[in-house]
């Protein structure tokens, strides 16, 4: 077992894979998203397999929500019954694709929105999936990626599909993972969490009103007939939606008491179990109609599981809280530590077993990581950063700012930022920790360009696709882009295009997230200390990743701005700029401006101009 912190620009990539490549046993490598694992697959892969001359057959496998179901589609397309013309016209475009693609794989159909809700009806799940009993099964996409996997010497998969089949058995990599000689976690840092999503149980509102549709539409195709069904499927659908509608504010999470303080969300809960007993009671009588409707019967069952384990979850070793979306609301249960859970799935399975990120330890530190995934006896090791980052960075913390939590704050941090974005013409990441800030930051961003006539791109989160947003970045000239979460980490920008990156504040989780509540209240009845143990360790990660989108290359110059005097004023500050590349530190504006006059003297660009987009 090793842990491998890598700094940017090391090479970890290819650090793992010639290894891997040369070894000749099979090999499972997982990374964080879907994008990476299509990079590793289509570039990083090729590259290092022809600068060694390996002969090594390579797989790329997804979860089976990622290939288009053709069973699922004919049934789609016959229906007839979609919302909107755009819908209809994805779905067409689909069936087209469905006919002339080789892999399945919904990424290779740009055309159709990642978001669009056709692909509902274009993909399956683990819950409306027939299996062998399939009709199409011998042309099953899924199938024959799950085949070409079992006989490929590296597998790329990702974190989400792999604690998906060590779970639930599900997800093609049962006979696969028994095989491997080596495992390869990239983006190890994110591990944690997933095991907490994975290790846990969820049932969502929307599994059930999919549920509901799905048995409506087999008993169609079935012949019909069983008025009492259908009568109860739709009462199954009310019944989750008014669940969803206890709630108005969308975004939100509450811990079970803070639901219950609503007055309507035990009774909905009680009255969506009730319709789910008698839904099944009805449906068991059809089941044996159709292999659709047998499949309906196994997701209501498995739903009335995990309902009843939200409803009598135990409260030491578990959390149970509620997540509120836009149309959904999912119950969780989720334990309250993972180490162990993750321990018994790695001693069942004796191998080389490798976590590397480019941000693990901190510090020189890696208990926090380890203590996360019980990884108590695994070697740990860091490599820094080959970057100069002394002469290619400032690191930029301005004077006089109110503290985080002051209504003023966000007001003050596009103040501070507003000269520093003059002097590197745009070109800038403004990362936020919450929506609310990065809204308010847009609003006053937006009047500030108005005003001094600069047709400079403001580009936010939310308005397009990360991919869009990044390539319209890359694109235009002098582009301001303001991002939350999801440009914290995995964005990869080289070059001038990128010069300033501003972080508002440092990322500590709110300590009313219902998880983090409950791992906090269970560390304290321990002795531990929950702020050094786990919410600093949490929040230097975080500012290690959003740090970490500055630096790219080794050409690469820009300004680190953090917009939090808790980094000089508070005693832990001094752990947090310890853990930051070692850039230059500066308090003061006319560091900054004159970093962007020697840069662009540098680079030869000469004074700083008007730009229009």
């Amino acid at each position: 077992m090793l842990v491998a912190e890598a700094g940017t620009g090391t090479g970890k990539t290819f650090a793992y894979l010639v290894p891997a490549l040369l070894a000749g046993g099979k090999v499972l490598v997982s990374t964080g998203t879907k994008t990476l694992q299509d990079q590793l697959f289509d570039r990083d892969l090729p590259a290092v397999r022809e600068a060694i001359f390996s002969g090594a057959s390579t797989a790329l496998l997804k979860g089976r929500a990622n290939y288009v179901c053709i069973y699922r589609l004919e049934r789609a397309a016959a229906e007839s019954t979609l919302s909107s013309r755009d819908e209809a016209s994805h779905l067409a475009r689909i069936v087209q694709f469905a006919r002339l693609t080789r892999s399945g794989d919904r990424a290779e159909l740009a055309e159709v929105p990642e978001d669009s809700p056709a692909w509902i009806h274009a993909t399956s799940t683990r819950d409306n999936c027939l299996g062998q009993e399939c009709p199409n099964y011998k042309d099953c996409f899924v199938i024959n990626a799950r085949k070409n996997a079992m006989s490929a010497d590296v597998v790329v998969i990702n974190h989400h599909l792999f604690f998906a089949d060590v779970m639930l058995r599900d997800e093609g990599l049962a006979e696969l993972l028994p095989a491997c000689n080596t495992v390869i976690f990239d983006e190890a840092h994110q591990l944690p969490d997933t095991a907490r999503l994975f290790f846990g149980d969820s049932v969502s509102t929307n599994q059930l009103v999919e549920l509901a549709r799905d048995t409506r539409m087999e008993l169609r195709a079935a012949g019909g007939a069983l008025p009492e069904l259908d009568r109860a499927a739709g009462k199954l659908d009310k019944s989750a939606r008014d669940l969803r509608l206890v709630f108005r504010e969308e975004g939100a999470r509450y811990s079970h008491a803070q639901a219950e303080r609503e007055s309507e969300f035990a009774p909905c809960v009680q009255v969506l179990a009730q319709a789910l007993d008698t839904f099944r009671g009805l449906l068991v009588s059809q089941a044996e109609r159709s292999e659709g409707l047998a499949a309906c019967l196994r997701r209501c069952e498995e739903a009335r599981v995990k309902l009843a384990i939200w409803q009598e979850a135990d409260q030491t070793e578990t959390v149970r809280w509620v997540e509120v979306y836009s149309s959904a609301l999912q119950l969780h249960t989720t334990p309250l530590a993972t180490g162990e859970l993750f321990r018994r799935q790695m001693d069942d399975h004796p191998r080389a077993w490798i976590f590397t990120s480019a941000t693990l330890a901190v510090g020189e530190d890696f208990k926090h990581f380890k203590r996360e995934l019980g990884l108590d006896e695994a070697d740990a090791v860091r490599w820094e950063s080959p970057f100069d980052f002394a002469h290619q960075a400032l690191f930029y913390v301005p004077r006089g700012l109110p503290e985080p939590n002051d209504p003023a704050f966000t007001q003050a941090v596009v103040e501070a930022a507003w000269p520093v974005l003059r002097a590197s013409r745009g070109r800038a990441f403004l990362l936020f920790t919450t929506l609310r800030a990065l809204r308010r930051a847009r609003d006053i961003l937006a009047d500030k360009l108005e005003r001094e006539g600069l047709a400079w791109p403001l580009l936010v989160q939310g308005t397009g696709s990360r991919s869009d947003l990044l390539a319209r970045f890359r694109r235009l000239d002098n582009p301001i882009l303001l991002g939350s979460q999801s440009f914290w980490e995995g964005v990869d920008v080289r070059g001038e295009a990128l010069s300033l990156v501003v972080i508002d504040k440092l990322p500590f989780a709110p300590p009313d997230d219902p998880v983090l509540a409950a791992r906090i209240e269970a560390l304290r009845a321990k002795g531990g200390n929950p702020f050094m143990e786990l919410q600093l360790p949490q929040a230097i990660l975080q500012l290690k990743q959003g740090a970490g989108r500055l630096i790219r290359d080794e050409t690469d110059r820009g300004v680190l701005m953090i917009c939090d005097t808790r980094l000089y004023s508070k005693p832990y500050g001094r752990n947090i700029r310890a853990s930051l590349p070692p850039m230059r530190a500066t308090r003061e504006l006319a560091d900054v401006e004159a970093f962007f006059v020697s840069d662009r003297i540098e680079n030869g660009s000469g004074p700083a101009t008007k730009n229009s987009a």
